[in-house]
């Protein structure tokens, strides 16, 4: 009797977490109301006035998050609950778990540490364009290099056969002068 009793149990619960199921727009309120909280609780804590330059700062923010979540948001559902993550740089970050009617969200903490992690991969990636940049240059500087060297070597080789030339002519011209002599 208790196995059946905890068998209805449970299947009572799965069949109200399957039906609770929240949708991906609620998934992305959720995320949106957390992303707002945590740029204002920045912007109180790096001690921003709160005025109309900010609050429109602020708005631009969410927008472009909330934009970037319109277009890259997944979701994934697992009948008895279910996911939203977004795929970057070819990982997928999970963002938000659903069930029983309510969206478990990342915390502030979270958001800050996964910023702080996007910012430290953006300077890297920097750091690596310009360090390519600057390969890129030094490799072009070497070639700039080895064309002139090569174009003064081939002005030299031109002037040694002029040179060569020059005196093949006098020889040529100082052996008939020799011949004329001789047949005199």
């Amino acid at each position: 009797m208790k196995k059946l009793i905890c068998l209805v149990i449970v299947l009572a619960i799965a069949i109200l977490m399957a039906l609770t199921v929240p949708e991906k727009k609620e998934h992305k309120q959720a995320m949106m109301k957390a992303i707002s909280e945590y740029v204002d609780e920045e912007a109180t804590n790096k001690g921003i006035a709160d005025n109309g330059i900010t609050r429109v700062g602020k708005k631009m923010v969410v927008k472009v998050i909330e934009s970037v979540l319109s277009s890259k948001l997944e979701e994934t559902n697992y009948v008895l609950f279910n996911t939203t993550h977004i795929k970057m740089e070819d990982k997928d970050k999970l963002l938000s778990v659903g069930m029983f009617g309510h969206v478990f969200t990342f915390n502030k903490d979270m958001l800050r540490d996964a910023l702080d992690e996007a910012a430290l991969e953006k300077a890297e990636k920097k750091r690596e364009k310009k360090e390519a940049k600057a390969e890129l240059k030094r490799l072009k500087e070497e070639a700039k290099a080895e064309k002139r060297r090569l174009k003064e070597k081939a002005k030299m080789e031109r002037k040694q056969q002029r040179e060569l030339k020059k005196q093949q002519r006098k020889a040529e011209k100082e052996m008939k002068k020799q011949l004329k002599d001789a047949n005199k």
